[in-house]
């Protein structure tokens, strides 16, 4: 399999994962109210007119893009959230793309139209979140609400209404388990949607457009599968595979033998072969530290 970093360092994040879990607790890993589980449709948003061939324009956030994400030498693209934070000017074209789109009821355009305003309203929406709240070390020290595990824990972003659509308040949790994930059935979209983690697949250098969004879906796809966040075969009897695949198990086949056929199916041919004949255990982890420089 092709490393972008060595089998120290990917160690190394292996190691800072599990003490944030321990931290945190597994119990308050993103999602878990939706943790392998079927995704939740919201109704209101399950509409579009497929004779509308406008555009919506995402070239703000392409802009937001070009000026502060970065590649990284370990393979994990990094944005400059201090940087952002503190141009007047950035933050306020970021902050007027995100009124821009909330303006705009996506359900009077076409569902590929629709699937990349959802896919970059939730990017764009989180580097906000981490913007307003910055410094922080994880995404998941900001919440509006906090949870009583041994005492009050933040639990981070995503059940706080961030947006309004159409009359409607939203969560990042209902654009992506509400809307994306059981609209579009595409478990691709968990290679789309990025959560500010050095865990979590690449926040890409391209806005997604209907024109793009198949492309650059597959591409996500591949990109994570092959780095070692994704898929880190330890020795023939132990690989370390993403907690995605944990989570939402449910669109990857429901299974731990459906997992495996998604990963060899993105899989480069070296890790695919590996994976093929894989017959040992299989360890989950994340790595929630913000994917800053």
């Amino acid at each position: 399999m092709s490393r972008n970093f060595s089998r120290g360092e990917n160690r190394s994040m292996v190691r800072r994962s599990r003490i944030k879990m321990t931290l945190f607790g597994a119990v308050l890993a993103h999602g878990i109210a939706n943790a392998q589980t079927e995704p939740n449709l919201i109704p209101a948003w399950d509409a579009s007119d497929e004779t509308n061939t406008a555009q919506i324009d995402h070239g703000a956030w392409q802009d937001i893009l070009d000026g502060y994400l970065h590649s990284h030498d370990s393979g994990i693209n990094r944005v400059d959230y201090a940087s952002l934070e503190t141009s007047a000017e950035d933050s306020a074209k970021l902050s007027e793309y995100l009124a821009h789109l909330q303006g705009l009821d996506p359900r009077q355009y076409s569902r590929l139209e629709q699937k990349a305003y959802w896919i970059n309203f939730y990017n764009a929406l989180t580097v906000k979140v981490i913007v307003d709240a910055y410094p922080v070390d994880s995404i998941r020290e900001i919440s509006d609400s906090m949870l009583a595990v041994g005492g009050l824990i933040p639990i981070g972003p995503w059940g706080d209404v961030r947006a309004n659509v159409a009359g409607l308040d939203l969560t990042l949790d209902n654009i992506e388990h509400g809307i994306l994930r059981p609209i579009y059935r595409d478990s691709r979209i968990h290679y789309a949607v990025n959560c500010a983690s050095l865990g979590c697949p690449n926040l890409l250098p391209t806005a997604f457009t209907a024109e793009n969004v198949e492309s650059l879906l597959e591409a996500g796809a591949r990109d994570y599968v092959n780095h070692p966040r994704g898929v880190d075969v330890v020795d023939e009897d132990f690989i370390v595979i993403s907690s995605i695949y944990d989570w939402w198990v449910a669109d990857f086949g429901g299974s731990e033998d459906g997992v495996m056929e998604h990963l060899v199916h993105h899989a480069e041919e070296d890790l695919a072969e590996r994976l093929r004949v894989f017959d040992g255990a299989v360890e989950y982890d994340y790595d929630w530290a913000l994917n800053q420089p």
